[in-house]
């Protein structure tokens, strides 16, 4: 179970305020959650961030992942100082801004120059034997055709003729 430190959206219509929460990855904004950490109110002056860093500290160190805006919200706190001292390395868990990653353009690796002037000699050469098969096949195609309808009255007569020499 992915386990996720976010921000539960409370408050009026045009008026929120956040609930800091431990809730399962596959769960709502909104839904179901394990526990309550803290409150964050973004429209009050300065805002409000109120955090339970010890509770915090734990779902840390049990491997939650915060949000990237939870993960600010800690960093004002203190809490993931706290967290990084705490680990005694540079944290692996903390949330990486999300960034477009840059498209990889795939070049074709183009012939060598020899090779596009023998490609190039011999592409008429294939061009006019090709050209030239086809009035031959089309030639022999009515004679294929005349040939095959013969074939099954032959095969017709056959059986006529081993019935005569019985």
């Amino acid at each position: 179970m992915a386990v996720k430190i976010r921000l539960m959206r409370v408050g009026k219509k045009k008026q929120p305020s956040y609930r800091v929460v431990v809730s399962d990855s596959r769960s709502p904004r909104d839904g179901r959650f394990i526990e309550v950490l803290g409150q964050y109110a973004p429209r009050a002056e300065p805002s409000v961030v109120e955090i339970d860093s010890d509770r915090a500290l734990h779902w840390l160190r049990v491997g939650a992942q915060p949000t990237e805006q939870v993960g600010k919200l800690l960093e004002i706190s203190g809490v993931w100082a706290a967290y990084k001292d705490a680990v005694g390395k540079e944290a692996v868990t903390k949330p990486k801004a999300k960034t477009p990653k840059p498209k990889a353009v795939v070049e074709k690796p183009e012939p060598a120059p020899e090779a596009r002037v023998a490609a190039a000699d011999d592409a008429p050469a294939a061009e006019a034997s090709a050209e030239a098969a086809e009035p031959e096949a089309a030639e022999d195609s009515p004679a294929q055709a005349a040939e095959t309808r013969a074939e099954p009255e032959a095969s017709d007569d056959a059986p006529a003729s081993e019935e005569a020499a019985e």
